[in-house]
C-alpha cells in the first residue's frame, strides 16, 4: 500500500489586513492629535515647562495627614448611604424598564424605541450637569447627589440587562407564546427569573461605581465626601487630600470585594 499524500494549505496572507487596520489606526490618530489637521491641540512642551507644578504636589498627596480622620467620617457615611439608597431605588425601577427595553420582553416596537430613546437621552447628559441643576432646585445637600446617582444607574444598568435579554436564546419566551400566556406572564414567569443573575450583577456593579461618583458629585454641593475634598482642595491641603483618597480606596475595595463574593453565590 502506497500513503497517502496529505498536502498542507498554504497559509492565508494576513498580512494585507494587518498593514491596512494599522494604516487607518496612525491616520486616525493623527487626525485626532495634530492641530494642523483639526485635531485636539496637545501642548508637549507645556508639559516641559510645568512638570515641577505637578511634581510637587504629587509629593505632597505622599505625605497624609491622618489627623483629618474625625473630619471624614460623617462625609464617608453620607457617601456610602447616598450609594446605597441610589442603588436600590434604580433597582426597583430597572426590572421593568429593562423588560420594556429589550425585545424578546416587549415586542411592542414604537414603546420600545420609546424607552429606549428616553434611556439613551438619560445617559447622554453628564452626571455633573445633573447634579448641578438639582442642586439650583433642591438645594445643597444629599438629595440632588441621590437622585443624580439613580439616573445615572438608570442608564447603566438597564441598557446592559436589557442587552443581556436581547442576545440570550429566547426559546424560553417562544415557548410561554406557545402555551398561550400573555406578554406580563412570559416575563415574570420565564424572563425574570432568567434574567436575575445578570441584574443582580449590575446592580452591585453600580453600587460600586456609586461611591467613586459621589465623591466627585459633592464638589458642585450634592453632598457626601466631595464637599470635603472642595474642602481641603481649595486650601491647598494635599496631604489631607491623600488621606481622603487612601479611605476613599479602601471603601471601594472593600465593596468590590463584596461584590465579587455575592456574585460567585448568584452564579
Amino acid at each position: 500500500m502506497t500513503a497517502t499524500r496529505l498536502d498542507v494549505p498554504a497559509r492565508p496572507r494576513t498580512w494585507p489586513r494587518t498593514v491596512a487596520i494599522a494604516g487607518a489606526i496612525i491616520v486616525i490618530t493623527l487626525l485626532t492629535t495634530l492641530p494642523a489637521l483639526g485635531g485636539v491641540e496637545i501642548d508637549l512642551g507645556a508639559i516641559a515647562r510645568n512638570w515641577g507644578n505637578g511634581a510637587d504636589r504629587i509629593a505632597k498627596l505622599m505625605r497624609p495627614d491622618l489627623s483629618i480622620l474625625p473630619r471624614t467620617w460623617q462625609p464617608l457615611l453620607e457617601t456610602l448611604e447616598m450609594a446605597l439608597v441610589a442603588a436600590a431605588i434604580s433597582a426597583a425601577f430597572a426590572i421593568p424598564l429593562s423588560l420594556w427595553a429589550a425585545r424578546p420582553t416587549n415586542p411592542n416596537a414604537p414603546f420600545r424605541v420609546a424607552v429606549r430613546s428616553v434611556l439613551n437621552i438619560i445617559r447622554a447628559v453628564p452626571d455633573l450637569v445633573y447634579a448641578t441643576i438639582l442642586v439650583a432646585m433642591v438645594g445643597v445637600g444629599a438629595l440632588p447627589g441621590v437622585i443624580t446617582l439613580v439616573l445615572f444607574d438608570l442608564g447603566i444598568v438597564v441598557k446592559l440587562v436589557s442587552e443581556a435579554i436581547d442576545s440570550a436564546d429566547a426559546a424560553y419566551i417562544e415557548a410561554g407564546r406557545a402555551a398561550g400566556g400573555t406578554q406580563t406572564q412570559i416575563n415574570r414567569v420565564t424572563a425574570l427569573p432568567q434574567t436575575w443573575p445578570v441584574f443582580a450583577s449590575q446592580v452591585l456593579y453600580s453600587l460600586e461605581l456609586n461611591v467613586r461618583v459621589s465623591a466627585i458629585l459633592g464638589l458642585v454641593g450634592a453632598g457626601g465626601m466631595g464637599r470635603l475634598i472642595d474642602e481641603v482642595r481649595g486650601f491647598y491641603r494635599y496631604d489631607a487630600l491623600a488621606t481622603i483618597i487612601l479611605e476613599l480606596l479602601v471603601v471601594v475595595i472593600a465593596i468590590e470585594i463584596t461584590s465579587n463574593v455575592l456574585r460567585k453565590r448568584l452564579r
